[in-house]
């Protein structure tokens, strides 16, 4: 993995300034901390810094083809490149390099845009076809690997991160307010919307096309569910257990490839122990692999890990932190992901790549996406119940109850936009535990901030203009949100992309492998969730790879405490700073005293109640939007630096400290 950054003028052919293109470069150089390279031309610059992992010699970047007419700058990994450069070569191509960022210009060559069909992979790519002067950027299916673009004095600039926009000097950091309520519906911006006002994500599965200077967006791919009652199905499941182990095998021996080591991150779960599982059917010997346990900041793992690892014969790491050292790391974490967070764990996942970077790594496998294929949390077993009671009282529905249940729960006050179908006859899983937790905008939002959302809905930014949506099966509709908002929004940027490249680390997702989504979005529902069982035809992939013990897990969430990690007793000073009337009116964005009302009751009320809930998830969002605003629009809410300050420069060297156990390869980190 890499990080990119360009410009093109949509004017002329004006040159771009060097120095400004090398500040841009400059602000993401811990996603490319080997190598700085840069082409310019008139009216186009292309930047690249580089994290070498394939042809670690001879893969400097921008590079083009043999005449020089088309230069490309590529982030990512096309994990099939061994094959598409033998085809490349069978049909004539002349390659200088063993690094797959060369079959970029050839496939370039061949199929014009087209190439995006041809590429699989997890990757951003910025094409510069000087011939007929069309850039092209594009993002890869599932939307791993993150690329940003906007607009300013005619100039199209675009970045693998918001940071190296910023540092241009020519854009100016100003919150979105529909951002912020993204947060509060959501838990992310999955969308082209961004925190930063003026600032857009490329969406994934698209390009966008410039040619003499007029700009068009592309949809290339979409995930696809057959109609309902039309799925796939089997005489005998054993077929389809084989056939995802199969694919799954195929998506980890690609994922191994490349020029360093691979190591792979465990939990106590079975995703990532499949994972782990699979990588020692492909070698022989299972990778190391990497862990974190909680010391009363949530769930802990460490001993089912440590059980999984032993089983599988790898050496295993064991990072422990506790809720101070969440909150400890959460500045660094927004620093690393531009934009407020409210997953606590994605602080100890960032910690963690830390800790994989320090031993001399630079890739790890990972089991996200596992749970969209496979219908793995716990909204989806409970969609099915709430379908099955609105269709017996379908005139006063489950959902309608709930909400009732939950305003009353809260203090009764309406809820702006709730109820809301994201298309007629579509009411997917989630949506009722999104709909809960807004119900705390009207008592935590400011006026001003109430005043710039009227009419504003942020379920009209959702991309659910699939024209087979409605005739899939509920479950599938689930899938799809799953997939196109919390995967690409959340799980993929302050939990995926973001906080590994931050430490300079590769993070790679066999279940986002093509072939893999489509086998799962191909498959009855059934397989997926069979009674109570969740993932229930990955189940039978685990019993046939696994010791039996790791097979029969259940299924575990990995989390950390949220409003706990910043309102417990021994949160740091800079949160009740950023809680401080002083600062909340300074920004804006929240009531003063509504806030400081929840978190007096937060902090002494049962936990077990709905309104804890809630406010849990609420209190936990206003903390991070604070702690963001302060970070990136200009200071001033608490006594942290502002993110371009030398503390937070992109430093990838951990301050850690290792004490090896006797009488076990398990080495524990404790995290100074």
């Amino acid at each position: 993995m890499c990080g990119i950054a360009g410009a093109l003028d949509l004017n002329g052919q004006r040159e771009f300034p060097r120095d400004v293109l090398a500040e841009m470069t400059g602000a993401i150089a811990h996603r490319g901390p080997d190598e700085e390279g840069f082409h310019f031309e008139p009216g186009v610059a292309l930047g690249a810094r580089r994290l070498a992992i394939v042809d670690l010699a001879g893969g400097s970047q921008p590079l083009c083809n043999e005449t020089g007419e088309i230069w490309v700058a590529f982030n990512g990994e096309l994990f099939d490149y061994p094959e598409l450069q033998r085809d490349l070569t069978t049909r004539g191509h002349r390659l200088k390099t063993r690094c797959d960022t060369e079959c970029w210009v050839h496939l370039y060559e061949d199929h014009g845009p087209a190439m995006l069909e041809r590429a699989r992979g997890q990757f951003a790519v910025s094409l510069w076809d000087r011939t007929s002067r069309t850039l092209i950027l594009g993002r890869d299916r599932p939307g791993i690997v993150p690329l940003y673009y906007t607009e300013v004095n005619g100039w199209l600039l675009w970045a693998s991160e918001i940071k190296a926009l910023l540092r241009s000097g020519m854009v100016h950091a100003r919150m979105d307010p529909k951002g912020i309520d993204h947060l509060f519906s959501f838990f992310c911006t999955g969308t082209t919307r961004t925190f930063f006002e003026g600032i857009k994500s490329l969406p994934p599965g698209h390009f966008i096309k410039v040619v003499n200077g007029k700009l068009s967006i592309h949809r290339y791919w979409d995930l696809n569910f057959p109609a309902a009652g039309e799925e796939r199905r089997a005489a005998n499941p054993a077929e389809l257990v084989d056939e995802l182990e199969e694919k799954l095998q195929r998506a980890v021996q690609k994922r191994l490839r490349g020029d360093v080591p691979v190591v792979s991150y465990i939990s106590g779960g079975l995703d990532s122990t499949v994972v782990l599982g699979l990588t020692k059917h492909v070698r022989g010997k299972a990778v190391p692999s990497f862990t974190i346990g909680f010391d009363k900041a949530g769930p802990d793992e460490r001993s089912a890990a440590t059980e999984s690892a032993a089983a599988l014969g790898s050496d295993l790491t064991t990072l422990t932190l506790n809720r101070r050292d969440l909150a400890d790391a959460f500045p660094e974490l927004i620093v690393a992901s531009e934009g407020p967070v409210l997953d606590t764990s994605c602080a100890a996942l960032m910690r963690l790549a830390k800790t994989v970077c320090s031993q001399g790594y630079k890739v790890t496998l990972t089991g996200e996406g596992a749970d969209e294929a496979m219908a793995g949390y716990m909204w989806y077993r409970t969609q099915k119940l709430r379908d099955m009671v609105n269709s017996f009282a379908p005139g006063r529905s489950m959902t309608q109850a709930m909400r009732w249940l939950a305003l009353k729960a809260i203090g009764g006050r309406h809820a702006e936009n709730d109820g809301l179908e994201l298309r007629p006859g579509v009411r997917p899983a989630q949506q009722d535990m999104f709909e809960f937790i807004r119900l705390s905008r009207p008592h935590l939002y400011s006026p001003e901030l109430k005043s710039r959302l009227i009419g504003h809905s942020a379920y009209s930014d959702l991309d659910f203009d699939h024209p087979r949506l409605k005739s899939w099966h509920p479950l599938n509709q689930s899938l799809y949100l799953g997939y196109k908002a919390m995967l690409a929004g959340l799980l993929m940027v302050p939990k995926g992309d973001r906080i590994a490249m931050h430490n300079s680390i590769e993070a790679r997702y066999p279940f986002l492998d093509e072939d893999v989504i489509e086998f799962c979005a191909s498959i009855a529902p059934e397989y997926k969730i069979k009674g109570r069982t969740e993932k229930w035809l990955l189940r039978q992939v685990a019993a046939k790879t696994l010791p039996p013990r790791l097979a029969r897990r259940p299924k575990t969430m990995f989390r950390a405490s949220l409003s706990g990690t910043f309102l417990g007793p021994e949160r740091p000073p800079w949160v009740d700073q950023l809680i401080s009337p002083e600062s909340l009116r300074r920004a804006g964005w929240f009531d003063p005293a509504a806030v400081a009302a929840e978190v007096r009751k937060q902090t002494s009320m049962p936990r077990l109640t709905a309104k804890r809930f809630v406010f849990d998830v609420a209190l936990t969002c206003v903390v991070t939007t604070q702690l963001f605003h302060h970070l990136y629009l200009g200071g001033g809410l608490c006594d942290l630096p502002q993110w371009d300050d030398a503390s937070f420069a992109g430093n990838t060297q951990p301050s850690t400290k290792y004490r090896v156990r006797e009488a076990t390869d398990v080495v524990e980190v404790i995290d100074a």
